[in-house]
């Protein structure tokens, strides 16, 4: 598996994202924003700002625009700097995304030498992805290279055994329980070598 692949996770997990276009900040409506965020009434606002409360309900409301006094008067009170009230809110603070995936229910892809079953495949432009893995490879000969690709991978090992090949260090048998933290940039191949199939969790980071 490639992340040319088509049937690679990671290169659906990208493709299945939609492109999203930045829209231009509202400073009044960041400044509410900020001021709701530490439960503070227009009063407590403007008294911690060092403004009018007429003043800053007119920021808010759009109804005027501040002089760089009054900025800094505002991000001294609200405790950040005054490039913050220009930057948009970080994705976690609006965020309450969640993703149940039932035993057996995700989406299974099968190539030659992995069995994967993707998880939390409804959220979208995630920032990892999450699969399990039945390992069919039994030896190094079924791959058509190394697997690479962009990001950072985790590994840890559900049931049987396998061996971890990477480009730059040695093989490294692992059992259940086991996990592995690596550059998904090198070369890396995965082989069971208990008797049945091995299964192991799989999540890869996006850039």
């Amino acid at each position: 598996m490639t992340s040319s692949d088509p049937k690679s996770p990671i290169r659906l997990s990208r493709d299945t994202g939609t492109e999203e276009s930045a829209e231009p900040l509202n400073l009044g409506t960041r400044v509410r924003e900020l001021r709701k965020a530490r439960n503070w009434t227009l009063e407590q606002a403007a008294r911690q700002a060092g403004l009018a409360r007429s003043t800053l309900s007119k920021i808010e409301n759009g109804q005027m625009s501040p002089t760089y006094d009054a900025l800094k008067k505002l991000a001294v009170g609200l405790q950040i700097s005054v490039p913050q009230l220009f930057t948009p809110p970080q994705r976690e603070q609006v965020n309450g995304r969640l993703a149940v995936t039932k035993a057996g229910a995700g989406t299974h892809l099968a190539t030659t030498t992995y069995e994967h079953e993707l998880l939390a495949e409804t959220l979208t432009k995630k920032q990892m992805v999450p699969y399990r893995a039945r390992i069919r490879a039994r030896d190094m000969s079924e791959f058509d290279g190394w697997v690479r690709h962009d990001g950072e991978e985790f590994l840890y090992v559900l049931t049987g055994v396998i061996q971890l090949y990477t480009e730059f260090y040695e093989p490294i048998e692992m059992r259940r329980g086991d996990s592995a933290y690596y550059d998904a940039t090198m070369g890396h191949n995965v082989v069971s070598v208990s008797e049945e199939d091995a299964t192991i969790l799989w999540v890869t980071s996006l850039p």
